[in-house]
């Protein structure tokens, strides 16, 4: 064995199926330290005004292009993949997929969580309820009613396709998000595949009871979804099978967890009264309540943070959920062509020194925690002869850091004791301009890890954890070196742009209902001064219509 295998120690490697990419990760279990990854995009497609969706066989490829690439890079490191003890899975969390159980073939491409074709599913399932209450399920499940959650999607998939619907009539139907589909495969398919999830990701279909982790009757009947079809339960970190092929065959898959509950674990909040925020595609606050479910009265969700291990205690989340952040500097890239990578945001951003008076709501799929408006539409508004594509990109950036000081102040509402600090992660954290936004913004410090992988490295613990490589105990976990943002603006400065930004939602209520909230406030342009000031592409020209009222309109 090579000398750097015995440094390391045991090996632990952790898919992160996410909704832009594929990741495969391996860290060494004595030092957290993450030796190697490849990274391989995931396809999305837009068959129709807010559908989004994925190639269910596609994701499965591109965890083995990833495990095959990996595998490479540790023999080129002279590491024997062979000291690879556990995998474990994180994984996008709601998205929702549908295969036969016979053929093993997808019986539906994947819709994504932040797919909203179920606006009509859910206003009836609303009608059905006592008062149209949209919480009328939350001391069950935890959540409202939303096209965010899995059960309704499946119920738009059971009332939409004749395949599906003869599939669950022969019992050759499964239902599953990303874990469920990807360990099914993983453990050898149609030949004796493990229909399974886990709690974390069991308790975002709206389908599991939070308090007794089990398929709750009541549920399934409310949307009339067949508990044939729903996989076995399990914790978040068991031995649930092995790799039935590949280079890693034979390799125990011991850890699951949502992708947000893995950042929770992967940033060691382990203790009641700590709270991680993960800015990805969307951005997901999670604070730990302890082994006892808090109802929300804020517009947070009740959810499971991870339970590791068969006999260990629950531990549950308040979680706020934001549809769009990452997914906002990608629509300026690719929709918009303001930037040509992700990266050229942050200079953009920082070359003005403040918004221009530009707010921009990416409500592309409704509102999120703490609203649950999924009739908004994103704008931008704010907009006069000086405003810049510049001042877009900060605007776009605050947007992120506005949505999370909304979800901030639920927490705090809800839990009595507000955070003295926020912890940080997920691919926009190397962007210094959005963190120190976000210090300014909340009041308090933002903590950032120098290892941002805390989502795999969280499934790679838990893991760990189970095959007994990694102590999850937190004196013995090794301390992850961090920076700190500190805020740096008067709180005059703090509140005046925060109540603009309160404005702006406002003004993106109701938008697809063809209701407004009131006469718009925004500054008009024609088209020529657009193009002369804004130097923007045709494209936007679109989105500043869209935020006007037609009466206002000079192009």
């Amino acid at each position: 064995m090579a000398e750097k295998e015995t440094d390391f120690g045991p090996l632990v490697g952790a898919i992160d199926q996410g909704t832009s990419s594929t990741r495969f990760l391996v860290f060494a279990s004595k030092t957290s330290e993450l030796l190697s990854y490849h990274q391989v995009e995931v396809k999305q497609t837009f068959p129709k005004e807010g559908w989004v969706e994925e190639d269910p066989n596609e994701i499965l490829a591109t965890c083995y292009e990833c495990f095959n690439r990996v595998v490479e890079n540790l023999r080129n490191m002279s590491i024997d993949p062979a000291n690879i003890k556990a995998i474990g899975i994180a994984n996008q969390r709601e998205t929702t997929v549908v295969w036969d159980r016979v053929t093993g073939q997808p019986l539906h491409p994947a819709i994504i969580w932040l797919d909203t074709r179920t606006g009509t599913t859910v206003q009836k399932l609303v009608d059905k309820t006592p008062g149209q209450n949209k919480d009328h399920l939350q001391p069950l499940c935890g959540l409202p009613l939303s096209t965010y959650f899995s059960a309704v999607k499946l119920r738009w998939i059971l009332d939409n396709s004749a395949d599906v619907r003869a599939a669950v009539e022969e019992n050759r139907c499964c239902f599953g998000t990303i874990d469920s589909w990807l360990m099914w495969n993983f453990t050898g398919g149609k030949d004796g595949g493990l229909h399974i999830t886990d709690v974390t990701n069991a308790s975002r279909t709206m389908l599991m009871n939070i308090n007794t982790l089990k398929w709750d009757d009541k549920l399934c009947s409310f949307f009339d979804i067949p508990k044939s079809v729903l996989p076995e339960i399990r914790s978040s970190a068991e031995v649930y099978g092995h790799m039935s092929e590949g280079v890693l065959k034979g390799v125990p898959i011991s850890g699951i967890l949502g992708d947000q509950q893995g950042a929770l674990v992967g940033q060691t909040c382990l203790k009641k009264g700590m709270a991680k925020n993960t800015y990805g595609t969307g951005c997901f606050l999670l604070y730990n309540t302890g082994e006892e479910p808090v109802l929300s009265k804020h517009g947070l969700l009740t959810t499971v943070a991870y339970k590791l291990g068969k006999e260990a205690p629950v531990v549950y989340a308040l979680e706020g959920s934001v549809a769009i952040s990452g997914a906002a500097v990608r629509w300026l890239r690719d929709n918009l062509g303001i930037i040509k990578e992700a990266k050229d945001i942050e200079p953009l951003a920082a070359s003005v020194d403040n918004c221009g008076g530009v707010y921009f709501v990416p409500a592309f799929s409704g509102l999120y925690a703490p609203y649950w408006q999924t009739d908004a539409r994103g704008i931008i508004c704010g907009l006069t002869q000086y405003s810049t594509k510049a001042h877009i990109a900060r605007a776009v950036l605050e947007a992120v850091c506005f949505q999370t000081k909304e979800l901030l102040e639920a927490m705090d509402q809800d839990s009595g004791i507000p955070l003295v600090r926020l912890q940080v992660d997920g691919g926009m954290t190397a962007n210094q301009l959005l963190m120190q936004l976000q210090a300014d913004l909340l009041n308090i410090p933002v903590v950032r890890p120098s290892m941002p992988e805390t989502t795999a490295l969280g499934a790679a613990m838990a893991a760990g954890h189970a095959v007994g490589v990694w102590s999850l105990a937190t004196e013995d976990l090794t301390a992850i070196t961090t920076d700190t943002f500190s805020p740096s603006i008067s709180e005059e400065n703090r509140s005046a742009r925060y109540s603009k930004w309160k404005l702006a939602v406002q003004k993106s209520m109701h938008w697809e209902g063809g209701q407004t909230t009131g006469p718009s406030q925004v500054c008009v342009l024609n088209q020529q001064e657009i193009r002369e000031n804004v130097d923007l592409p045709k494209g936007l020209i679109s989105v500043v219509r869209s935020t006007l009222p037609p009466a206002a309109l000079h192009v």
